[in-house]
């Protein structure tokens, strides 16, 4: 009786304790994506929008240590060709070396390389940015909730992409109370994670990326694909996880189907 107790009041506590946010901070906008849900799959033209916003947007400040560009034509991915990568890879400049005369050289990229920092090292992204340091958004969605509250997130996940949604259309005007404290060169946006006051400026204005497909690009559109493919960045299994994820839980419903007619038949003959 008292693990009894014990356990339930452990569950108790996970439901009812919210987790961490910072003071004020709203929670995330509530969009929808196409791979949300257990039969979500990754809208192949709104990733490779993603990926051109990322690109000439993000990418100035931003890196993505973790992301190859031969990723980019991975099943589950944004669908480039394989020509098209190569294309993509040798619009970066890649330090290489040392060469024959032992000296770095650049070159342009390959598709086995990882996208280029926009900086040599952290100092120098810090110098550029007023002292803060650009996050590495190749987990972003995973590293940052959405949504508080412990069965909140049960329930919708943990809302990384619509944080990020919410950060890139969420700036306003700081209220007047606020506004008489807000720190230099910084910028008031009530779904930032770490406080009112971030250090980006808004980064994207209507107009400001031309997609190939003629897709809209006003700020909303835009927000919304790249977080989509920053989902896709940080979990490019997802819809491989999701389809044998599909196959086990038919595999054990049909085993359990099985196993109890197994049992009926066996017991069967016990009870005559």
């Amino acid at each position: 009786m008292k693990l009894f107790t014990t356990l339930a009041a452990a569950a108790f506590a996970l439901i009812a304790v919210p987790a961490f946010a910072a003071e004020g901070q709203k929670d995330a906008k509530d969009i929808s994506y196409s791979f949300e849900g257990p039969f979500g799959t990754f809208d192949k033209g709104q990733l490779q929008r993603g990926y051109k916003v990322y690109k000439e947007v993000c990418a100035a400040c931003h890196s993505m240590r973790l992301l190859h560009f031969r990723n980019l034509d991975e099943p589950g991915g944004p669908g480039f060709t394989e020509e098209q990568v190569k294309a993509l890879a040798a619009t970066f400049t890649v330090k290489d070396g040392p060469g024959e005369d032992g000296e770095m050289f650049d070159r342009p990229g390959l598709p086995s390389d990882r996208f280029p920092s926009p900086f040599p090292n952290e100092q120098a992204a810090r110098n550029a940015n007023g002292g803060a340091l650009p996050p590495d958004l190749s987990l972003i969605t995973k590293s940052r909730a959405g949504w508080y509250g412990t069965f909140n997130q049960l329930v919708n996940g943990i809302g990384g992409p619509e944080y990020v949604y919410s950060v890139l259309t969420g700036f306003e005007q700081a209220p007047p109370e606020l506004a008489k404290e807000a720190p230099e060169g910084k910028h008031f946006n009530p779904y930032f994670a770490s406080g009112h006051w971030i250090g980006m400026a808004p980064p994207l204005v209507d107009g400001q990326v031309t997609f190939d497909d003629g897709a809209p690009n006003k700020i909303d559109d835009m927000a919304r694909d790249v977080s989509a493919f920053l989902a896709w960045a940080a979990e490019p299994k997802m819809e491989e996880r999701k389809s044998t994820g599909f196959a086990t839980v038919i595999y054990l419903a049909v085993l359990a189907v099985l196993l109890y007619l197994v049992k009926q038949r066996v017991w069967a003959r016990v009870d005559h």
